[in-house]
This record gives structure tokens, C-alpha cells and sequence, in this order.
């Protein structure tokens, strides 16, 4: 495989739901139609990263709604099929819902008071415990003083506290990648909630990090297992009918496509 396999906080999510379904994704990288809330992400994050980069004084709602047409139409030169998926009848209710989760962005924090030090900020190492990871941060800031806060941009619903995990795993994930890169644990990690104006805090320790840095260990550990023997097993739940890949799955009477093999060096 030409591709060096490592971990991200979603294809920890896939595994930890079910060990296929990861294997389906990170090493198969069987294709996915993109969901019309995926898009809306995407439009949405690329609105706010080309804002953080004008000047203070333009940061201003009008001008970052004025790049939802722009970017849209980019984004749909690059995917034709997301012309299928938000077809030109249903573009200005699309629009208007995007429009609104940049509203609800404004409604939270006001860009003109601070420069953003990096948007969309990839991540690519090898943690001390041997684990490969990467992945994207949507937005790091950085005080004059040289404390760090981690920003996450989440354009869908607030989850209930008891099925945050995912959402904590996350942002815990890219302080651990900061801490490791850089040698600064951020003092703040911070989720927006853009639709129902809410957002989740979390201050990290060292010990806190170290801790899970373990966790992600014994999580990349099992995967390697996995890779190496190619038993990705089958965990059913009630998420598996909103799984793409349901016809290929043994536990509905599927078989999945030929196992690639896992790779010497991750």
C-alpha cells in the first residue's frame, strides 16, 4: 500500500464502533456519497478559514456571507455530483442554511479581536508511543502571552453529554498531536456548536494527555492486530443502517471485497 496508514480522531470513531467498518475506510478506502450535512461542513469551514485571513476590520458577517456563492461554486467545479446532491432548485434554501451557521458563528465570537494563528491546520506525526497520526485543526489561536486554545468548527447538533465521547476524543486527540509537535499543551480546546449557538470547554493537563496518550496506544494497538491477522470483525448496533457498506458486511449475510494487506511500516 502506497499509503502510510495512520490514525485520525474519525477512523478512531469508525474503529471504536465497528472494527470493519475502519477497515472499510482507512485500508480498503471503499468510496462514500457525501451527505448534503457534509457539505454544508465544508462550505461553511472554507467561509470562516477565508475570513480569518483578512484584515480585522473586514471581518464582518456581510463579507463572509458573500463568500458562501464563491465557494459554493468552487467547491462544485472541483464535484460535479454535488450538483446531484444539491441540485440547483433546492442551492438557495441550501445557501440560507449556511448562511444561518455563520450567523450563529458571529453570534459567538466576535473575529475582529484576535488574529487566528492557523486555519485548517495539518498534523502529521508519530507519537513517542509509536502511534501515527494526522489529521486537520480547524483553527489554532495563539495569545500574546503564548497561551494556545484549539478550535473545532461542529455544524450539526449538540450532543447529549452522555454521547459527547466522540467530540471529547477529538479535540483531546489534537492536543495530544499539538503537545507532541510543538512541546505546549493548549490551555483551552474549544467545540462551536455553529447551529444551536453553544459551545463545549475543555482545559487539558499534562497528566490528563499523558493518560490518554496511553489510551490511543492500546486503541492503535488493537488495530495493528487487526491489520496484521486482516480480522477486521463486524460490531452490529443500531448505527448499521446508516452504514454504506452494509451489503458487504458478514453479519448481514455479505462478504467484504479481497483484504489488501496490512503494511510493513505504517
Amino acid at each position: 500500500m502506497s499509503v502510510r496508514i495512520a490514525l485520525s480522531p474519525s477512523r478512531a470513531s469508525d474503529y471504536k464502533q465497528c472494527p470493519l467498518l475502519y477497515r472499510f475506510r482507512a485500508i480498503d478506502k471503499l468510496p462514500e456519497p457525501k451527505t448534503v450535512a457534509q457539505v454544508k461542513g465544508t462550505l461553511v469551514h472554507a467561509c470562516l478559514e477565508d475570513m480569518h485571513k483578512w484584515p480585522r476590520e473586514e471581518r464582518i458577517y456581510p463579507a463572509a456571507v458573500k463568500r458562501l456563492k464563491p465557494n459554493w461554486a468552487s467547491m462544485t467545479e472541483k464535484d460535479a455530483d454535488l450538483l446531484e446532491l444539491v441540485p440547483e432548485d433546492a442551492t438557495l434554501d441550501f445557501l440560507v442554511e449556511c448562511r444561518t451557521l455563520i450567523k450563529g458563528y458571529f453570534s459567538m465570537e466576535n473575529p475582529q479581536g484576535f488574529d487566528a494563528h492557523e486555519c485548517e491546520m495539518y498534523v502529521d506525526t508519530t507519537l513517542p508511543n509509536g502511534v501515527p497520526v494526522r489529521g486537520f485543526i480547524d483553527r489554532v489561536d495563539v495569545a500574546p502571552t503564548g497561551e494556545v486554545r484549539v478550535v473545532d468548527y461542529k455544524t450539526g447538533k449538540k450532543p447529549l453529554p452522555r454521547y459527547s465521547q466522540d467530540a471529547q476524543f477529538q479535540m483531546r486527540f489534537y492536543a495530544l498531536v499539538y503537545w507532541r509537535l510543538f512541546g505546549v499543551i493548549p490551555t483551552q480546546l474549544r467545540l462551536m456548536y455553529l447551529k444551536v449557538i453553544d459551545s463545549m470547554f475543555l482545559t487539558p493537563s499534562k497528566e490528563e494527555l499523558e493518560y490518554f496518550e496511553r489510551d490511543v496506544g492500546e486503541l492503535w494497538g488493537k488495530i495493528e492486530a487487526d491489520g496484521k491477522s486482516g480480522q477486521f470483525r463486524p460490531k452490529t448496533s443500531k448505527l448499521c443502517d446508516w452504514c454504506q457498506h452494509k451489503a458487504l458486511c458478514p453479519a448481514f449475510g455479505g462478504q467484504p471485497p479481497a483484504y489488501p494487506g496490512w503494511p510493513d511500516k505504517a
